[in-house]
C-alpha cells in the first residue's frame, strides 16, 4: 500500500508539473489548449500542493495518516484536479458523480480515523460496530453537504456554475436546476454508506479491523 501511495504521489507531482509547464507555455504564445486556461493552471497548481500537503502535515504534527486514506486522497486529487479540471475530464458523463462516490467513502473513512483518535482505546474496543458505521455514514454525508454549500457560495459570489444551474447561458428552472446538486448528494450518501457497511461487517468479524483507519505516531 505504501508503494501505491508513492506511485500516486509521483503521478500527481510529475503530471501536474508537466501540465503547468506545457499548458502554461502554450498559453503564453497564445495557443491555449483549453478555454479559461489561466484559471485551470491555478487549480492544477493548487492540486499539486494539496497532493504534497499530507507529507508536510505529518512532519509538522509528528504522526502518520492511515495509509489507506492517503492512497484514496492521492487518487481523488488526480481524478478531480489533474484529470477532471486540468484535462477537462468532467465532460465525461458521470465523472463527477463517480468522484463524489469515491470522495464520500474516503471522508467516511476519515470519520472513523477521527472517532478512533478521540476515543480512549479501552472504550473504543467496546464501541459497537453499528455506532462506528453510523458515525462514518453521518460524517461522510455531512462533509458532502458542506461541499454543496461551498459550490452554492462560489456560484453566488463569483458567478460560477459549479452546481450546473445553467446550461450554456440559459438559467435552468425548477427540478432541472436541482438535478446536479441532488445527484451529488445521493452519490455522497451512497459512497459513505458503502464504507459504513464495509466497516460494520469488518468490525463484526474482527474489532482490530479499525486499526486500518487509525492515526499512528
Amino acid at each position: 500500500m505504501q508503494t501505491i501511495y508513492r506511485i500516486l504521489t509521483g503521478v500527481n507531482t510529475l503530471g501536474s508539473a508537466a501540465y503547468l509547464v506545457i499548458c502554461g507555455s502554450l498559453m503564453v504564445i497564445g495557443q491555449s489548449p483549453f478555454t479559461g486556461q489561466a484559471m485551470l493552471l491555478v487549480q492544477v497548481g493548487v492540486g499539486l500542493l494539496l497532493g504534497l500537503a499530507p507529507m508536510v502535515i505529518e512532519r509538522l504534527g509528528h504522526f502518520r495518516f492511515p495509509i489507506i486514506l492517503l492512497v484514496l486522497f492521492e487518487a481523488f486529487i488526480i481524478g478531480s484536479v489533474l484529470l477532471g479540471t486540468g484535462l477537462q475530464c468532467y465532460g465525461i458523463p458521470y465523472w463527477d458523480k463517480f468522484l463524489h462516490l469515491f470522495s464520500a467513502a474516503m471522508l467516511a473513512g476519515l470519520g472513523l480515523a477521527i472517532f478512533a483518535a478521540l476515543t480512549p482505546q479501552a472504550q473504543l474496543r467496546q464501541t459497537k460496530p453499528l455506532l462506528l458505521a453510523l458515525f462514518a455514514l453521518a460524517f461522510g454525508t455531512l462533509l458532502g453537504v458542506c461541499w454543496e454549500f461551498y459550490e452554492f457560495t462560489g456560484d453566488g459570489l463569483l458567478g460560477l456554475n459549479m452546481q450546473r444551474y445553467m446550461q450554456g447561458h440559459t438559467l435552468l428552472a425548477g427540478r432541472a436546476a436541482l438535478m446536479d446538486t441532488m445527484g451529488d448528494l445521493l452519490a455522497d450518501v451512497l459512497g459513505s454508506a458503502a464504507l459504513a457497511v464495509t466497516a460494520y461487517f469488518g468490525l463484526r468479524r474482527d474489532p482490530a479491523w479499525l486499526t486500518t483507519f487509525e492515526f499512528r505516531r
